[in-house]
């Protein structure tokens, strides 16, 4: 049997300012995309089951367009392999805060997709010889949630799938999300299971042979950037090539293939600058060395800039920074002020920095759910804002 597992599509979700000539935020129309990519593919490969492991969407009440969009990419799927059942459970971003609110998933049921929302399903699928439990992230969360163990003299092929955070990923990098249900080694038990569908990490990673996190199919928050410092580890240690894609499972035997998926758009980390010792005119030069070594038009591009203080971030060309910014459909200049000017700085062993408390909030910020009128970019620039606003006004002396 083969298998596919996707997670942490986060439909709907929104970031920048840019919008297509029909009006979209641009960030959710990649995000779509990089799903219909995904269909494109397993269409072709052509598994016998696809499990997607929560997540799917990026807020509890998605846009309209999100929810129509989903519709059609997974009717694509039922149309073109009928016979390969679909199985999705929620993740704690399509997960409603309260009982009463309904969940959007269950408008899936309608094309026979198998939906766990609230409770752990146990789904028989006779023709697969196969049975799989779907723990959704509500379920995982409660103090009696159910144990995660296949039924003895059930099918032959054993599937576990649900959603959670599993201490000793992401920490160091910070690119696992807060919240989530913890998940540990003894809890998923691999042993017991043909194959483990893990989601909520938003990298391709195994915590055993057979248990796997897919990661997401774009580079989305909490720190993209560490996720691109995460997938070339994984590159470099040949456990499968960087990017973002989903998993074609073999079963029995849980033979792992990562099948990649191409982005929209690409995000570019430029090599860092030193800024020490550097003057405002030396330090512009270093940036527009570094910009116009790569093509920044429309991709999502970060520079760091190390040991940078206030008088030379002041009379820096502010209009050249304007200008990489029109071109690019993001460009963060991240200034790093020295040791001494941190706020909240520190460092926590050799080679390893403890964000600050800005970088702290923005990551919060950009990952904390919002309803989908709301425009994230606008809502974490304010944030970051009112912080620095804060910052300057200590500094100064004012009173709050």
């Amino acid at each position: 049997m083969k298998l596919a597992h996707l997670a942490d599509l986060h439909l709907g979700f929104r970031q920048f300012d840019r919008q297509t000539s029909k009006g979209a935020n641009q960030r959710e129309v990649d995000v779509a995309e990089a799903f219909r990519r995904a269909v494109d593919d397993i269409l072709e490969q052509k598994p016998d089951l696809i499990v997607i492991a929560g997540d799917l969407f990026h807020s509890v009440r998605p846009t309209n367009a999100a929810i129509l969009y989903c519709f059609r990419q997974l009717h694509r799927v039922r149309t073109g392999l009928p016979n390969s059942p679909i199985v999705v459970i929620a993740g704690e971003h399509d997960t409603p805060r309260s009982t009463e609110t309904g969940s959007i998933l269950r408008l899936y049921e309608a094309l026979g997709v198998e939906i766990a929302v609230e409770e752990a399903r146990r789904i028989v699928l006779p023709r697969l010889d196969c049975a799989v439990l779907a723990v959704p992230q509500q379920a995982l969360a409660k103090a009696d949630r159910p144990a995660l163990r296949p039924e003895p003299g059930g099918p032959i092929l054993n599937v576990l799938v649900t959603h959670g955070v599993y201490g000793g990923l992401g920490e160091e990098r910070g690119t696992m999300e807060y919240g989530g249900a913890q998940l540990t080694r003894d809890l998923l038990a691999p042993e017991k299971w043909d194959y483990i569908a893990l989601g909520h990490y938003h990298t391709a990673q195994s915590v055993a042979t057979n248990a796997w996190y897919s990661g997401s199919l774009e580079y989305l928050p909490p720190n993209p950037w560490g996720q691109i410092q995460d997938d070339a580890d994984a590159a470099k240690g040949k456990k499968r090539r960087a990017g973002k894609g989903y998993l074609l499972v073999e079963l029995p035997g849980a033979r792992v293939t990562f099948r990649p998926i191409e982005p929209a758009r690409r995000h570019l980390d430029l090599p860092f600058i030193q800024g020490a010792g550097l003057n405002a005119k030396e330090l512009d030069a270093a940036i527009a060395e570094r910009v116009n070594a790569v093509k920044i038009d429309d991709q999502i591009v970060r520079l760091v800039a190390w040991d940078v203080d206030r008088a030379t971030t002041r009379d820096l060309d502010h209009a050249a920074i304007r200008a990489y910014k029109a071109r690019a459909l993001n460009f963060q200049l991240d200034l790093r002020r020295p040791q001494g000017q941190r706020a909240g700085a520190a460092t926590l062993g050799p080679g390893v920095r403890r964000q600050t408390l800005t970088e702290t909030v923005r990551e919060f910020l950009g990952r904390r759910p919002l309803d989908a009128e709301l425009n994230r970019e606008t809502f974490v620039t304010l944030g970051v804002d009112y912080l620095e606003a804060a910052a300057r006004d200590e500094s100064a002396g004012t009173p709050a």
